[in-house]
């Protein structure tokens, strides 16, 4: 992307560069490439090589462990990571527990898990979604009764991403069914290890279970590990989903994505011609990446203000309509490209059949495709988003 750096900005990226050259495996950065889960201990591997070299909590103060990079530091670093298809950071326990800890945590809680979120230990998930609460999120129903020095949690939450592999959750939960839905909801971390626990795989169209069910039926869970006041959690959710909405704008992937279809339209023909030089295809491809680079200065601009304390506001919802639909029209633009490649998907991967069809670079496109649609869903429907934005900003 063309923006202007600094020498010393263009000496981090060739820091970052040089980095990922000698520490990201070609075989990891394969998978990634072609769409192939890492599973835990692939995840795990890049996580422990980022937490060795200091860069694994670059949005985290130094006084909790982390690099504390600035805006630019960050876009940087993301934007190559995409690149070089290294792995994706999991999230859940390091942009968006993590940030809610030092803010609102106790200083008991902030010793105990933050430092197990950087070395590992705790893989965390998150328990907002459940099955009558997705974008109204303030209608969940999961209950937890106090008794003593523990809660009682009772319920159901779905769309769980990596739920199979975590050890910890964190939950919005009821704790006060009289009041009105957003002040009657608590914030609660909860080891998956607790009896009444259960976990069931929602398998997805590609075969894997990426995202799961969790049961929680008479969990007793210690009162010390509720984050803040009850029946506060609601403002500790707001705070962590404008976090997620921020992460999931995405800026290095649709940069990564958009090198990559750029490369396939130069080898892909159409009417005889390079499919680049298609001027309907060129034209498609311009406004996207102009989008793109709107967005990626908002995107720094808004890293830049939560550094300084301030807390995304309705930008986070900005951010994250446009950046989930520039990555998923970066993904439509891809499965044009590659033409007839792209129709083969389900019955290959769902019976076991991996072998490519078509060039290399097909073999990842009707993964992406499909995957991606749910981005416009999750962190809030897009169409929820904009409520907001009407809402916050034009008095809708």
């Amino acid at each position: 992307m063309d923006l202007s750096y600094t020498d010393e900005e263009k000496a981090f990226r060739e820091e970052v560069r040089a980095f990922l050259a000698e520490k990201l495996p070609k075989a990891v950065s394969d998978k990634v490439r072609a769409g192939i889960s890492l599973g835990k201990e692939g995840h795990d591997d890049w996580h422990a090589t980022l937490n060795e070299k200091g860069w694994l909590a670059f949005n985290w103060p130094r006084e909790f462990g982390g690099a504390e990079w600035n805006a630019v530091q960050r876009h940087i670093f993301e934007e190559e990571c995409a690149l070089a298809y290294a792995p994706r950071i999991v999230p859940f326990g390091l942009s968006m527990l993590g940030p809610v800890l030092q803010k609102f945590g106790s200083k008991a809680q902030q010793d105990y898990f933050l430092p197990r979120i950087l070395n590992g230990a705790h893989w965390w998930c998150q328990g907002y979604s459940e099955p009558g609460a997705g974008s109204d999120l303030a209608s969940l129903k999961t209950r937890a009764v106090r008794d003593g020095d523990h809660y009682v949690v009772n319920g159901q939450k779905t769309w769980t991403t990596l739920g199979q592999y975590a050890n910890w959750i964190f939950c919005l939960v009821r704790t006060d069914p009289e009041a009105k839905q957003q002040e009657g909801i608590s914030f609660l971390l909860i080891d998956m290890d607790t009896p009444g626990i259960e976990v069931r795989p929602i398998v997805l169209l590609d075969g894997t279970p990426e995202v799961n069910e969790v049961f929680f039926d008479n969990v007793r869970v210690p009162v010390e590990n509720l984050v803040g006041e009850e029946n506060k959690g609601w403002t500790y959710a707001k705070y962590l989903l404008t976090h997620e909405r921020t992460n999931i704008a995405g800026v290095g992937f649709s940069q990564a994505g958009l090198d990559a279809v750029k490369r396939i339209a130069r080898i892909e023909s159409a009417g005889g011609r390079p499919l680049i030089e298609n001027p309907h295809f060129a034209a498609r491809l311009a406004r996207i990446e102009i989008d793109l680079m709107g967005m990626a200065t908002t995107n720094m601009r808004i890293i830049s203000q939560a550094a300084a304390g301030q807390a995304p506001g309705v930008e986070s919802s900005m951010l994250k309509v446009k950046g989930t639909t520039i990555r998923q029209e970066i993904n439509d633009l891809t499965r044009r490209a590659v033409g007839p490649y792209a129709m083969p998907f389900a019955s290959e991967m769902i019976e076991g059949d991996n072998d490519p069809v078509g060039p290399d670079y097909a073999a990842p496109v009707a993964v992406q495709y499909f995957n991606n649609r749910k981005l416009s869903i999750f962190g809030g429907s897009n169409e929820i988003q904009r409520g907001i934005i009407a809402k916050m900003k034009m008095g809708g």
